[in-house]
């Protein structure tokens, strides 16, 4: 729903056509002839010149535990994923991608071994979201899909600061970022609504972290830190850090240690992910190693949590989006 062209449709109509049209879409309207409170012509004047969505559907497949991946493609064409994760006690979580395809290259991710396409526009990102609330309510959003956030903050920001009248409030959104410094700079800067801020580590020492995401070259460890702690003295929010668990590779009680020495447990809270596979050369680790790696982190106080992993029968979990289209 590109609302631009809504209002320039209706520009000679009353001004707030345009704000009934959004409601109908914020609360789940599959079509312009569902807005009953709009007249006819107005609704016939919007089905004739603005598309009821700026993506198609390509595919949609469902998990076993009820996770839901669909594959969109844009109007020129670009593949995007997105999915809907379903959990016992009633959220409703949405994973939404900000491009298609990532430049950044992260060896363990697939998305990182599409051919990047370019950064999808804020109604490209908000309508991933209006799926699937045409779908069922939804209360959280993740920005994790395919691409890095920061690479695309305008369009991001744009499509998260209306979430809110889908059902998604700030405080349960959450942007993710590897560490790309010009964008998380100006996220810490310039957005002051309490969207929340998760990194993506993955090592706790710059040599390892350089050779599992090429981004680290470029952006240092100490440099990305320093900036989250800012983030975490301007808003007073927790930085969630994301670390994936790569067998034999990141998972050594050495790697625990590590990571509970830099990581300051008042600004830090450590997500440990189970390492999902993308047809690359790693595994994943143990759930002996996800454990003893918890332990040592929960012994430091640097508070820790294993995700939960969904939809991974489907290639919906995370770090396997890739947009495949059979």
């Amino acid at each position: 729903m590109n609302l631009d062209l809504v209002q320039e449709a209706l520009a000679d109509e009353p001004r707030y056509r345009a704000r009934q049209v959004w409601e109908w879409v914020a609360r789940g309207a599959g079509s312009y002839g569902e807005m009953t409170n709009l007249p006819l012509r107005t609704r016939a004047l919007l089905a004739d010149r603005v598309p009821f969505s700026t993506l198609t559907v390509d595919r949609q497949t469902e998990s076993r535990d009820g996770t839901v991946k669909t594959l969109f493609h844009t109007a020129d064409g670009k593949p995007v994923e997105a999915v809907l994760m379903r959990y016992r006690d009633g959220r409703r979580s949405i994973c939404v991608s900000s491009q298609s395809g990532c430049p950044l290259t992260c060896t363990f991710c697939a998305t990182g071994q599409m051919t990047f396409g370019r950064n999808l526009t804020a109604w490209e990102i908000l309508d991933q979201t209006l799926h699937f609330r045409r779908i069922e309510a939804v209360d959280h959003a993740v920005f994790m899909g395919m691409g890095e956030p920061m690479l695309n903050l305008d369009a991001v920001v744009a499509a998260a600061r209306l979430l809110p009248a889908i059902g998604v409030t700030h405080r349960r959104t959450t942007i993710s970022t590897v560490g790309w410094m010009p964008g998380l700079t100006r996220f810490v800067d310039e957005v002051e609504e309490p969207i929340r801020l998760a990194l993506s580590l993955h090592a706790p020492a710059d040599a390892l972290r350089s050779e599992l995401m090429p981004v680290n070259d470029r952006f240092p460890l100490e440099r990305v830190l320093a900036e989250c702690r800012r983030y975490f003295e301007l808003r007073g929010r927790k930085v969630f850090v994301e670390y994936v668990m790569l067998g034999g590779v990141n998972d050594t009680r050495e790697h625990a240690s590590a990571l509970a020495e830099l990581l300051d447990p008042k600004v830090f809270k450590v997500n440990l992910i189970p390492y999902n596979p993308t047809g690359n050369v790693f595994t994943g680790s143990s759930r002996a190693a996800i454990g003893q790696f918890k332990r040592i982190l929960d012994d430091a106080r640097l508070p820790a949590t294993v995700r939960l992993t969904r939809g991974r029968d489907i290639a919906a979990a995370c770090g396997q989006l890739a947009a495949a289209s059979t």
